[in-house]
């Protein structure tokens, strides 16, 4: 018996817009990277909320200014400026005093402060208060018995894995890493690559920040202990030769790093921002070694513009170029390696 399927006039029609939606869907997909614009929508709503409860009362140009001071405030500066020294005066790799690199992520330094820091202060203020509502019992009461000092290392050592494990996401989801790679197109590498990010990519690590919501009326992490932070990271960036011998195997230097931004090879290792506890617990971690120290870092291939490529470095049009980068639609499928594809030989 054969069945022959009744056609009405709705069925039709939704057939009809199915097929059109089908076909205004390809045709965005041949111009943008749908994933990366719907992350940019979440972004917008989750500020939308945080704009529309007044940011939890928190005052957001304080906010904004505290956060400058942190990124690029005084403090900062008398941490970054002896490690710039230090590269010249034990690099990892010789360069000239000024290279393209440099230039280039002059200008993201400045980016972030003018723009990345806004935009990272409404997502906090925004995930913050969208915790105190939607998960109230998430916020630890005061524990009088709990000195301050506890409460500030269980904060830093829970943010450092916390942010371990939105770093290996940005290496492991597709739509992550567009707008991750640029992190990793660096090829002088220096203590201000820290900077060279994507705005859009702190959206990931807004996941960090639960730790502090959680403990924050435990104990308040100063802006002191933010900076040092944030110029340790810095400085695990630097082109230096430094691995802090037998503390290197808990601490992050910059030699261990250096091998997270390699050319060839695997760079979904050594991960941690501060602490090797998260990559030597998940086995990620790769150890320094004599030729390690100066190897070439970069993405093989080049997918995103680089200041390196041609005869002039062309800053601007290359920085609109790696902003745009992740909304770009892809020509073919992103690979993206994995230490755990790769043998034993090479991952030591």
């Amino acid at each position: 018996m054969v069945v022959v399927p009744v056609w009405t006039s709705s069925s039709i029609e939704v057939w009809g817009w199915r097929r059109r939606l089908g076909r205004l869907r390809a045709v965005i997909a041949a111009r943008v990277y749908l994933p990366a614009c719907l992350w940019v929508a979440g972004a917008a709503v989750l500020i939308g909320f945080g704009w529309a409860t007044n940011w939890g009362g928190t005052s957001y140009a304080g906010s904004v200014g505290a956060l400058r001071i942190i990124v690029l405030g005084p403090l900062t500066l008398c941490i970054i400026g002896p490690i710039l020294i230090l590269e010249r005066v034990r690099p990892a790799q010789r360069r000239p005093l000024v290279a393209r690199g440099h230039r280039q992520d002059v200008l993201y330094t400045l980016l972030n402060v003018a723009l990345v820091a806004p935009l990272v202060t409404a997502l906090t203020l925004s995930f913050a208060e969208l915790i105190n509502r939607a998960a109230p019992w998430l916020v630890l009461p005061r524990m009088g018995i709990v000195p301050r000092w506890i409460a500030v290392a269980l904060i830093f050592v829970a943010m450092d894995g916390c942010n371990w494990f939105v770093h290996l996401a940005n290496h492991r989801v597709r739509m992550l890493w567009r707008f991750h790679e640029l992190h990793h197109s660096q090829e002088d590498l220096n203590a201000l690559s820290v900077f060279r990010t994507h705005p859009f990519l702190h959206v990931s690590y807004v996941l960090a920040l639960l730790p502090g919501v959680i403990l924050i009326r435990n104990g308040v992490v100063s802006a002191f202990l933010l900076v040092l932070y944030g110029g340790w990271v810095a400085m695990v960036h630097s082109n230096t030769n430094l691995t802090f011998g037998p503390l290197g195997r808990v601490f992050v230097s910059p030699n261990y790093h250096r091998i997270h931004h390699r050319l060839e090879g695997a760079q979904d290792v050594n991960l941690g921002f501060a602490l090797t506890i998260w990559d030597q617990l998940f086995h990620r971690a790769v150890f320094p070694t004599a030729e390690t120290v100066r190897i070439d870092t970069g993405i093989p291939g080049r997918p995103l513009a680089v200041e390196q490529e041609g005869p002039r470095p062309r800053h601007l049009a290359v920085l609109a170029a790696q902003l745009v980068g992740p909304f770009r639609p892809m020509s073919e499928p992103v690979e993206l390696p994995t230490i755990r594809d790769a043998s034993p030989a090479s991952k030591a």
